[in-house]
């Protein structure tokens, strides 16, 4: 069981892909604990296995080995139907893309995953997070009449109206010009410190990780650093050494 100040726990997590001479192994025995009510960031050069860690922790992908819990639940003891809802009810999820439904309104895109639940939303949580996103002017809007950061908001909005234990975030801002991805950097921040929302994000940049509380460092499938306190200069001053672990 995880302590109640853990969100997710990874024990001797490994990934291979494929097999014999053609096998590579992503991720090589990581065990670590994120914990609740944090914004932890994820970096280490192409290849260390940054987006494997997150599939794996995010139950988007099934480790070789080890085990992966959200909360006390093991995911790699549950059945493909199972594992869909946990990803539904329990995690969210932003991506770069920010892969709106172009024929639905912001609202019908944010409550999406409650109707594929058959849930309601709960009607003072959903006006809390539009008001959180700054979206309450837009809902009856479509994605293609929003800027790129309102559109990337419309993804987070969708990302926490299941009210999920963990949001996971790769790349977010990617797709976002700097001062735009500074905003939606700033948002998922505010949301750690003033909701106590659990953000755990995938990111190659160092500005975007220095809005993270800590920072871990990924290389060679193995993490083997944290930075607490991240400032842009000394995350990129660390990844420049990585390969000197």
């Amino acid at each position: 069981m995880v302590g109640q100040d853990h969100a997710v726990r990874l024990a001797g997590v490994t990934k291979v892909y494929g097999a014999g001479d053609s096998a590579v192994t992503a991720l090589r025995g990581v065990s670590l604990e994120l914990r609740r009510g944090r914004f932890t960031a994820v970096m280490g050069p192409s290849g260390s296995g940054k987006s494997t860690f997150l599939h794996c922790a995010a139950g988007l992908d099934r480790p070789t080995s080890g085990s992966v819990l959200l909360g006390g639940t093991e995911l790699s003891g549950l059945k493909e139907k199972a594992l869909t809802e946990l990803r539904r009810d329990r995690i969210g999820f932003v991506f770069q893309a920010y892969n709106l439904v172009p024929s639905l309104t912001v609202l019908d895109n944010i409550t999406l995953p409650l109707r594929f639940a058959g849930r309601t939303a709960d009607a003072a949580w959903l006006r809390e997070i539009v008001g959180r996103v700054g979206l309450d002017q837009h809902l009856k809007r479509r994605p293609n009449q929003l800027s790129g950061g309102q559109q990337q908001r419309v993804a987070v909005a969708r990302a926490l109206v299941s009210r999920p234990e963990v949001v996971f975030a790769d790349e977010p801002t990617g797709a976002l010009d700097m001062r735009t991805g500074a905003e939606v950097l700033t948002l998922l921040r505010r949301l750690v410190d003033e909701a106590g929302q659990t953000v755990v994000m995938v990111t190659h940049d160092p500005v975007a990780a220095a809005h993270a509380h800590s920072v871990l460092f990924l290389a060679d499938g193995r993490f083997v650093e944290e930075m607490p306190s991240p400032t842009p200069e000394r995350v990129a001053a660390r990844m420049t050494t990585l390969g000197e672990w």
